[in-house]
């Protein structure tokens, strides 16, 4: 019998996050997690959370947060937007901002998830090729559209722009709003939140994931004029107004309280990637410049698919995107300085 409602379903292509394998004893650099765990702060917070309280609903505004971000970007509470991670909060932004009949525009290379949504939302779309550095032109989104976005650092390349960029962008888009996704910008990139302050279509999106290791409890934000926040709390409130979780709220409070805590992890992690690049570099590989907790690599000697298969055999799980222009690449998470001894070792054993 045929199931006409079959014909009703929408059908769409989703976001493949990296493989999320349930082998113990694995080396995991495939995820751009963060390889220390949380502030003690914030550990100590979820501890000493009454359990009672998860029967009520959270506060709505999750104003606590709102206020620590707001405090820690020299912004008001007004400027923050919360959501369920940043993918929810970006998902959100295009919702709010991309309607009109123009396509939004985007690099070739960057963020899978931003063709994903504009399938999702009937968002038609435009993407400019990064330079054979992999760098993006910002002289091409000149042309009129619909919308920008870009990650800044980008992904999966890893490599990041100044302010400079951020500004032309902006002055190419002043009819446009710019979403600048600066979810790796911590480990050191060129963060262009106070250029909210000086541009009202400005957009810029952060996530405790990465640099603050809370990637459990999905927590994002967005900084921006009080007025665009103000379109993305509606659209919010019209199908979800308890997005923020308060388990969320009091490890996130106290996530930001730990600045000592927060500079010490991510310097290890920009020590070791140091360190990794290095050494892959002494090996023969091409290492691009990484503003972020990531590396892409490649080698003119070897099939960098192989080196992937390779190393999940070893139990070092990387990731590999066959796609054009990086499928000669991998992409590999900055871990422990254990973890990545472990990834180096593993790579001469392949090499050989």
């Amino acid at each position: 019998m045929e199931k006409l409602w079959e014909n009703k379903i929408r059908k769409i292509e989703p976001y493949v996050p990296g493989e999320q394998s349930k082998e113990k004893d694995i080396v995991k650099i495939n995820a751009n997690e963060n390889p220390y765990p949380p502030s003690p702060k914030a550990i100590e917070a979820i501890k000493n959370f009454s359990a009672e309280k998860l029967r009520f609903y959270p506060d709505a505004n999750a104003y606590p947060l709102k206020k620590a971000l707001a405090d820690y970007y020299n912004v008001e509470a007004e400027n923050i937007f919360l959501g369920n991670g940043s993918d929810d909060v970006i998902a959100l932004c295009f919702q709010t901002f991309f309607c009109s009949e123009k396509p939004i525009a985007f690099p070739d290379i960057t963020y899978s998830f931003y063709p994903v949504w504009c399938r999702l939302f009937n968002i038609p779309y435009k993407t400019y090729k990064l330079d054979e550095k992999f760098r993006i032109i910002p002289e091409d989104y000149r042309e009129e559209n619909g919308g920008v976005i870009l990650p800044n650092p980008n992904a999966p390349t890893s490599i990041g722009e100044g302010l400079d960029f951020v500004r032309k962008l902006l002055e190419y888009n002043q009819d446009s709003i710019v979403i600048i996704d600066e979810a790796y910008v911590d480990f050191g990139g060129t963060s262009c939140t106070e250029l909210t302050k000086e541009y009202k279509n400005l957009v810029v999106t952060g996530t405790f994931s990465k640099s603050r290791s809370l990637a459990s409890l999905r927590i994002g934000f967005a900084i921006a004029d009080k007025e665009l926040i103000s379109y993305l709390e509606a659209v919010k409130n019209s199908y979800n107004s308890y997005t923020v979780d308060s388990l969320s709220i009091a490890a996130g409070v106290a996530s930001i309280e730990d600045e000592k805590y927060f500079n010490e992890t991510i310097n290890k992690v920009l020590k070791t990637r140091k360190r990794v690049v290095d050494e892959l570099e002494a090996l023969g590989f091409e290492v691009l410049p990484s503003s972020s907790n990531f590396i892409m690599a490649t080698h003119k000697d070897y099939d960098m698919k192989e080196l992937f298969e390779y190393l999940k055999t070893k139990k070092v799980f990387i990731r590999y995107f066959s796609l054009p222009r990086i499928d000669k690449y991998v992409r590999v998470t900055i871990g422990t300085d254990e973890e990545m001894n472990t990834f180096l070792n593993e790579v001469k054993e392949f090499m050989k």
